[in-house]
């Protein structure tokens, strides 16, 4: 159940973001029926994963990395929502099959990375500068529908975001005492509740605020005014118009659709989702107990993605699943390392996927808490790019420029192009589709400058210091990627490259 609610949010995010481009914003039906697959999805995605992928308690569930190539898609024209729709339209995902069908294509390259055994290969070239300004752009790319979603009423926005940060930091270290019965006997233990659900209780705390004043009446009841989206009773028909058990099935919003400019835009999403992945591994190895996972389990685990990323595209969910980072986290702090309570959580995902009115009941949550939550999340998305910059030197010019520059160019080249429709007219039409695709994908540009600048432009010396007749203890892993322990006395260690 831990597990399940740690990765709560970041599922439930996935959906919610894609339901407008996907023309199901004002189907509260269809977008619970999509809460459920991707649950569901998540689930056997989890069982394949810890079964047969790294076969570490590691939980699999949707990815940010592949929203912002599907949102480049669906700007093209030709997806654009239909209008007016009507209501028995409304009742399919009117972009999916497209969407569908580049999920499952590009995730071949995640396969065939995978089993070829050519991720050590590709990653030897992808650099922090690579990867730093990839990470960065998903979450800053993202503002936008941050910024929809707390518009609606700014202060229960910023409400939730308080009670999260209230959670998360100032009551982190506060434990809770608890009740168990263990060894046939009742005991009490701490436990660091707040730590661990500070996401789960800003959001129900923000809910509830909102049900209040529903309830007093005291947001107003016309859909025009400032606040309307704040109430909490807008959507209740998804509550009650969703079946008690809906089974998601392959096909169920039409056969994929295949486009070359949809699956090389998807193709960055998927490079940046492996190499995510790739960091989750050890650090759910370490967490857990386990050795260094050797490079097959780790060609093993990519596949295993790959794989899980088609499930999900024949399904539907309209996104990918990756390896979630919170739920490694728990492990640490459980420090319960058992394969089988991840199956027990994918399990749980399924049946709970199978029971329609539990998603239905997601979409009660009123937008500016959801808005409160994404402003958290995708800041944490952005920090955690500029996290990979800690063993890279920013006292060099060279890693300034490739830095700013990548980062900056995945802001202003998507913006001009959306600036600017129609200005790509080459006379193939399908080839100005794969040049707004790529040039509207903020990942894209931003890794892609920041991988050709670090291979080109040449550096300084990986170590220009000398050590001699100095203990150093040394800890060696499996990818032929050594940590060494240095005291500060010594030497500056963000002045040393290691490889």
């Amino acid at each position: 159940t831990l597990h399940y609610i740690l990765a709560f949010g970041g599922i439930i995010a996935v959906p919610l973001i894609l339901a407008e481009p996907l023309c199901i914003k004002d189907n509260n039906v269809a977008k619970s029926q999509l809460i459920s697959t991707i649950f569901f999805v998540s689930g056997l995605c989890t069982l394949l994963q810890t079964a047969v992928g790294t076969r570490l308690p590691i939980l699999q569930g949707g990815t940010f990395s592949f929203i912002t190539p599907t949102l480049a898609i669906l700007a093209l024209p030709k997806w654009q929502c239909p209008a007016p729709q009507a209501p028995a339209m409304l009742k399919t995902l009117f972009n999916s099959p497209q969407i569908q069908g580049a999920i499952l294509v590009s995730s071949l390259l995640q396969i065939f990375l995978g089993f070829s055994g050519l991720v050590g290969f590709v990653l030897k070239y992808i650099g922090p500068l690579a990867i730093a300004p990839t990470i960065n752009l998903i979450g800053l790319s993202l503002f936008i529908e941050a910024g929809k979603k707390s518009g609606g009423h700014w202060g229960i926005a910023a409400l939730t975001v308080c009670l999260i940060l209230l959670f998360s930091q100032y009551l982190s270290k506060v434990d809770v005492p608890m009740i168990a019965y263990k060894d046939k006997k009742w005991k009490v233990f701490q436990y660091p509740l707040f730590k661990l659900f500070s996401a789960l209780f800003g959001m129900c705390g923000g809910w509830l605020v909102c049900f209040l004043l529903t309830f007093f009446d005291v947001l107003p009841s016309k859909p025009d005014e400032y606040g309307f989206s704040a109430r909490t009773d807008i959507s209740l028909d998804a509550v009650t118009n969703s079946p008690w058990f809906h089974v998601p099935y392959p096909g169920q919003w039409g056969l994929p659709t295949v486009s070359v400019s949809s699956v090389l835009g998807m193709m960055a999403g998927v490079l940046a989702s492996t190499m995510e992945s790739i960091g989750d591994y050890y650090a759910c190895a370490r967490l857990s107990g386990a050795p260094p996972p050797p490079t097959h389990a780790i060609n093993r685990g990519i596949a295993v993605e790959g794989i899980g990323c088609i499930l999900a595209a024949l399904w539907g969910t309209g996104n990918g699943t990756t390896s979630y980072s919170q739920n490694i986290a728990a492990l640490g702090i459980t420090k319960v390392g058992s394969r089988l309570v991840l199956q027990t959580t994918g399990i749980l995902m399924i049946v709970l996927g199978i029971f329609g009115k539990f998603g239905a009941v997601f979409i009660t949550i009123p937008d500016p808490v959801i808005g409160g939550m994404f402003l958290v999340m995708f800041g944490m998305i952005a920090a955690v790019g500029i996290s990979n910059l800690q063993y890279v030197d920013l006292n060099s010019s060279r890693n300034l420029l490739i830095l700013g520059f990548s980062t900056f160019s995945g802001l202003v080249l998507p913006t001009w192009f959306h600036s600017n429709p129609g200005i790509i007219d080459t006379g193939i039409k399908e080839l100005d589709q794969v040049i707004v695709v790529l040039f509207t994908t903020h990942m894209f540009i931003g890794g892609f400058f920041g991988f050709i600048l670090d291979n080109t432009i040449p550096g300084t010396l990986e170590c220009n210091h000398t050590i001699t007749l100095v203990e150093i203890p040394v800890s060696f892993s499996s990818s032929n990627v050594f940590s060494v322990y240095l005291k500060p006395s010594i030497l500056q260690p963000n002045k040393i490259k290691y490889s």
